[in-house]
């Protein structure tokens, strides 16, 4: 089942690194293609040196394409980087009569420790009393993973979160929990 997992986790990140490629304009990859595989060969040579430095042969054969693919891998579970707020809500904020509080639950998240690049995964937990504004639940998700794709503390996850989201709607309130290891 993990190797399924894993095999579909760098399917994902060829399709993000094709999708920078090719478009120059696409909203996950603001740069060109060339400075976007400029990019992804000075991650790789990194990855590289980073495995010869702990005494890899980066020539065997086992090990021939690992700095590609973790250098994909990379920018892949940093993508939230390219990402902003106005990108994901797209302008799909309604005005709604609505003041009783909106709360989603178990929104996975996936991130990596800025001080360890070590991941780190859970559940956030979101509610907010709209003012008169209300967006998508599936909005609020996205918000999660724009910020957990990032290098990440969890007080920092945390705030950046519920920031966007009072920028966004302006509620009367908002709140956020992550539950992580």
């Amino acid at each position: 089942m993990e190797n399924r997992h894993a095999s579909e986790t760098n399917g994902v990140a060829d399709e993000y690194l094709n999708m920078c490629i090719k478009s120059k304009h696409n909203n996950l990859c603001r740069e060109d293609s060339e400075e976007a595989s400029n990019k992804l060969t000075c991650i790789e040579r990194a990855y590289s040196t980073i495995l010869s430095e702990l005494g890899e042969d980066v020539d065997r054969e086992g090990l021939l394409r690992t700095p590609l693919r973790a250098a994909k891998a990379m920018q892949f579970l940093t993508k939230g980087y390219k990402e902003t707020t106005e990108d994901v809500l797209n302008g799909a904020i309604f005005d709604e009569n609505h003041e009783e509080m909106v709360i989603v639950k178990d929104i996975d998240l996936f991130s990596l420790c800025e001080h360890h690049l070590v991941p780190f995964f859970g559940k956030a937990h979101i509610a907010y009393l709209p003012n008169k504004k209300v967006v998508g639940l599936s909005k609020l998700a996205r918000i999660v993973e724009i910020y957990s794709r990032r290098l990440q503390v969890q007080e920092r996850l945390t705030k950046q979160i519920a920031s966007a989201i009072t920028e966004a709607l302006e509620p009367a309130g908002v709140a956020v929990v992550i539950e992580a290891a």
